[in-house]
C-alpha cells in the first residue's frame, strides 16, 4: 500500500525484545496508589475516606463534566487520601489502599449477555462507569468520543499501529485476546452506526494481523488492514490520511478513531462488567533483565513492576514511562502505574548532549516532520519569544512526536523547546 502521510522516520523499533508469549499476570501488590487524575479533563473527587473498606472494581473517584471515574484495583482498606507524586513529574490527590489479599469483587460488577439494542447513550454510560479512557496514552474519556461520533460516521477506525519503538503491549493484546478486540469493534460499530470498520495494524505485527483476521472471518464489514511500518503511523491525523486518503484540517476533530486496547476494554466492560483496574505494560529496553509484557494492577508502584519483570541491569541510566520518542523519563520510581501507562523503557545508553548545539539549516527536520511544519524556524522563534511568528507557523499543530529531534545532526532540544513555545502561546491567550 502506498504510504500517504508526509515525513516520518524509521527508527530501530526494538520490539523483538518483548514480543512473544502472552502477558504475564503480576500478583496484586500489598498497597496500591490510585491517582484521582488519570485522564484528560477534570480530576475526580474521592468517594471514600481513610478507614473505609473497598472491593475490587469499586468506584472510588468521580467528577463532573469531562471526567473518567477511577476504581479500586484491590479489595482492602483505605489507608490514606493525600497528594502524592504521579508519573510525569506531577502531583495529584491519590487514594492509597492496603490490600486484604482477597480480591473480593464489587457486587456492582455484572456481566451482560449481549450488546444488542444498546443506544449510544447507554454504551457511553457503561464505558464511563468502567472508567475507560484512551488506552494508547491520550487518556481522553471514551464515553465523550462515543457520544460525539454516534450516527455521524460510516467508517469506524481502530488504531492498532503501535508505532512507538519498543512498545508491544497493544500487539500482545491483539495476539492474546483477538476475539475480544473483534467483539469490541463489533459493539462500537453496531452502536454508533458505522457501516465499515478498519482495524489498522502496522505490517511489523504479522501474528496480530493473522489472529485478528481469523477472528473477523465472515464479518465482511470488518477489515484488518496492514499498513507500512513508519513512525508515527499511529498518530491520529497521519493514520486517517493513510487509511482514507483524507487530510484532517488543523484544529478539526478526528472522529471515530479508537485505540485497540480501548476497544478491548469496551468489550470487557460490556460483556464482563469489568472496569479498568489493570493494564498490560511492556517492560523493555537494553536495561531490562527480562523484557516482557506484564498485566499490572493500576496503582502498582513502577519499581515493583520492574522487580517482578526481572529487575534492571546495573548500567541502566534511565527509566522512561512510554517509548523512546514520546515517553517521559521518570525520576521517581515509587510513582504508580496509571491507565495510560503502556511501557516502562529501561535505557543504558544516555543520549549524548551537544556541547554547543546549533542549527546548521540542513532542513532534515522539515523533511521528517509529519505535520509539514518548519522546526528550524519554530526553534528560532521560540527562543526569541516571537508569538506572532509561532502562531503563523502553526506551532500548536506540533504533536511532539520527536521526528525532528531524531534526525537533527546538531542534537538540538527541539521537542523541549516546542513544549516551552506552546506554554508561551497559551500564556499569551489568557
Amino acid at each position: 500500500m502506498k504510504q500517504l502521510f508526509r515525513g516520518g522516520i524509521h527508527p530501530n523499533d526494538g520490539k523483538a525484545l518483548s514480543r512473544g508469549g502472552a502477558p504475564v499476570p503480576m500478583p496484586a501488590p500489598s498497597r496500591v496508589i490510585i491517582p484521582m487524575s488519570q485522564h484528560i479533563g477534570a480530576p475526580c473527587s474521592p468517594l471514600v475516606k481513610v478507614g473505609d473498606t473497598v472491593k475490587l472494581g469499586q468506584k472510588i473517584g468521580d467528577g463532573e463534566g469531562v471526567c473518567s471515574p477511577v476504581h479500586a484495583s484491590v479489595s482492602g482498606t483505605v489507608a490514606a487520601v493525600e497528594q502524592l507524586p504521579i508519573p510525569g513529574g506531577r502531583q495529584a490527590v491519590c487514594v492509597v489502599i492496603d490490600s486484604d489479599g482477597k480480591d473480593t469483587p464489587d457486587p456492582a460488577i455484572k456481566p451482560r449477555a449481549s450488546h444488542k439494542g444498546l443506544s449510544p447513550a447507554e454504551l457511553a454510560a457503561i464505558v464511563r462507569e468502567a472508567g475507560i479512557c484512551g488506552m494508547g496514552g491520550a487518556a481522553y474519556p471514551t464515553n465523550s468520543k462515543i457520544l460525539s461520533t454516534a450516527g455521524k460516521t460510516e467508517t469506524l477506525l481502530i488504531n492498532a499501529c503501535e508505532c512507538e519503538p519498543y512498545i508491544t503491549s497493544d500487539d500482545m493484546v491483539m495476539c492474546t485476546w483477538p476475539e475480544k478486540v473483534i467483539l469490541g469493534a463489533r459493539i462500537l460499530a453496531d452502536v454508533i452506526g458505522a457501516k465499515h470498520t478498519v482495524i489498522a495494524v502496522e505490517d511489523n505485527k504479522p501474528e496480530a494481523i493473522e489472529a485478528l483476521r481469523a477472528k473477523a472471518e465472515g464479518q465482511e464489514d470488518i477489515e484488518i488492514r496492514a499498513l507500512p511500518t513508519r513512525y508515527p503511523q499511529g498518530a491520529k491525523k497521519q493514520l486517517i490520511l493513510a487509511v482514507t486518503g483524507k487530510e484532517v484540517a488543523p484544529g478539526a476533530r478526528t472522529g471515530a478513531l479508537f485505540n485497540v486496547t480501548t476497544v478491548y476494554s469496551i468489550c470487557r466492560a460490556v460483556y464482563e462488567g469489568l472496569p479498568i483496574t489493570e493494564k498490560v505494560v511492556t517492560v523493555t529496553g537494553e536495561g531490562a533483565n527480562e523484557p516482557k509484557n506484564v498485566i499490572v494492577r493500576v496503582g502498582t508502584p513502577i519499581e515493583q513492576v520492574l522487580d517482578f519483570a526481572g529487575g534492571v541491569k546495573e548500567e541502566t541510566c534511565k527509566v522512561v514511562c512510554g517509548g523512546p520518542m514520546m515517553g517521559v523519563a521518570q525520576g521517581n520510581l515509587a510513582v504508580p502505574v496509571v491507565k495510560g501507562t503502556n511501557a516502562l523503557l529501561c535505557l543504558t545508553d544516555p543520549a549524548p548532549a551537544a556541547e554547543d548545539p546549533a542549527c546548521i539549516r540542513c532542513g532534515k527536520c522539515m523533511d521528517a516532520c509529519p505535520m509539514g511544519l518548519q522546526p528550524l524556524n519554530l526553534y528560532r522563534y521560540v527562543n526569541c519569544g516571537d508569538k506572532e511568528e509561532l502562531g503563523r507557523l502553526n506551532l500548536e499543530d506540533c504533536m511532539e512526536c520527536g521526528c525532528c529531534a531524531y534526525v537533527c545532526p546538531g542534537r538540538l532540544p527541539l521537542v523541549e523547546t516546542f513544549k516551552a513555545g506552546k506554554k508561551l502561546l497559551k500564556e499569551g491567550k489568557r
